[in-house]
């Protein structure tokens, strides 16, 4: 991505109450705030305009991060619908400053966000189907530019939803691999932004530590790999079925160790030298 600046504008001079965002030299703004300030968001001009909005939150059935995403030609009276919805607790939309997003355009950037949130598999999308619009080659491209200023503007904002595992691209990337291993058993990752990302086909113990007893809130994300098919059984060892981020070493470890485990000791380079050593160099 391109380097940006940002400017955030705090209504009420708190980071979690509403807020507008702003990327220099760019057409779009972003609207965001708690579902307990809806009525403020709402007398907001913005909301008048057409654009595309999404309302964040838990979904209550699997206790996991959920997403509604919709496209409106006036974000004030489309979004006003969804409060018979219970899940959320957050909206953030978007619109452009002056021009107005046609109705193609903001169907187009709803369907590519919703294939993009539901790639990145970092939240249940609550869309009960898909959406989109084709458009002229030109206007297509101008979309895709818009989509990408947006995606960088989101993260800021607290929605997560289209954050894409990071990929090791090239060769340099390659060296920075990591490896956890225990007995006869061989984990790669690498270190992202959001913590580590443990590799398709890396190995895991099958037995549970003693320690798991006594801290069993390590094995959490563990358990729930297990029962979701990402950690499959096969000759002797766990072994991930896909790329997994984690929130850090040392719960990627947990979950490769069987057991509480130091994530800055667990994980090496090629090199031999541990990860606290790495971050201090």
């Amino acid at each position: 991505m391109p380097t940006a600046t940002l400017k955030i504008f705090l209504a009420y001079g708190d980071p979690k109450r509403l807020r507008t965002a702003e990327l220099s030299n760019w057409i779009g703004k972003a609207v965001s705030g708690p579902r307990s300030e809806f009525d403020k968001i709402l007398t907001r001009e913005e909301s008048l305009s057409s654009g595309v909005y999404f309302l964040t939150g838990t979904d209550p059935k699997t206790n996991k991060s959920a997403i509604y995403i919709g496209e409106a030609e006036c974000v004030r009276d489309r979004v006003k619908s969804h409060l018979s919805k219970d899940f959320w607790n957050n909206i953030t939309f978007f619109i452009t400053k002056g021009e107005n997003l046609t109705k193609a355009h903001i169907k187009y950037i709803e369907g590519r966000l919703i294939d993009i949130a539901r790639s990145a598999d970092r939240s249940i999308v609550m869309n009960s189907q898909g959406s989109g619009a084709k458009l002229p080659e030109s206007d297509r491209e101008e979309m895709e530019v818009f989509l990408g200023n947006m995606q960088q503007v989101l993260p800021v904002l607290g929605v997560e939803a289209f954050v894409l595992t990071s990929s090791i691209a090239d060769e340099e990337q390659q060296e920075e691999l990591l490896a956890c291993n225990i007995k006869d058993l061989k984990a790669a990752g690498y270190l992202t932004p959001s913590g580590i990302v443990v590799l398709k086909g890396s190995q895991a113990v099958l037995e549970e530590r003693e320690s798991a007893k006594k801290w069993p809130s390590v094995l959490i994300q563990r358990n729930k790999l297990i029962e979701e098919g990402v950690l499959i059984s096969k000759n002797g060892a766990f072994v991930f079925t896909k790329d997994v981020e984690f929130s850090s070493p040392s719960s990627a470890a947990a979950t490769i160790h069987g057991g509480s485990a130091n994530g800055l000791t667990a994980w090496v380079n090629s090199k031999g030298k541990q990860l606290k050593q790495l971050q201090i160099e």
